[in-house]
């Protein structure tokens, strides 16, 4: 199944985009981003189905809910940066 997700520096921010997100009718879940994608080895990210994206987007910006990237996760398993 592809999905994307939504990368934050801080779990902070990452329940503060979950709060937008849920309060804009778009369904998201929480977790760890993968080490192999963080830079600094800290950071939650928010999972999305792949129709969400752009919605999601522009809810967090909306909502001033800063994030870092976004990234594709294909059926395989595989994992690609997205740029917006």
């Amino acid at each position: 199944m592809t999905s994307y997700f939504v990368t934050f520096r801080s779990v902070t921010y990452a329940q503060r985009g979950e709060r937008v997100l849920r309060s804009a009718g778009i369904g998201c879940s929480m977790q760890r981003t993968p080490r192999v994608l963080e830079e600094r080895g800290c950071g939650y990210s928010l999972a999305l189905s792949a129709g969400a994206l752009y919605q999601a987007v522009a809810a967090l910006r909306q909502g001033n809910v800063p994030f870092r990237r976004v990234y594709l996760r294909d059926g395989d398993g595989s994992i690609r940066e997205v740029e917006l």
